[in-house]
């Protein structure tokens, strides 16, 4: 019985770094795409508007 716990408790905890790997596999994959993207056309950053003041900002690295 022990030793099925022990599994269980493996497995779940295998599981969850597994989830936290492809998330941040994504992430970044995602940053990399934006930052090509950026190279070929010569931008400096993606605007996004503030909802607030209706101005324009450089998107920040933790904004998605």
């Amino acid at each position: 019985m022990p030793q099925l716990i022990f599994l269980l408790l493996l497995i779940g905890g295998a599981i969850l770094l597994y989830r936290r790997f492809v998330g941040d596999a994504q992430k970044l994959a995602s940053k990399t795409r934006r930052a090509e993207r950026e190279r070929q056309t010569g931008a400096n950053g993606t605007l996004v508007q503030d909802p607030k003041t209706g101005e324009y900002r450089v998107k920040r690295e933790e904004e998605q």
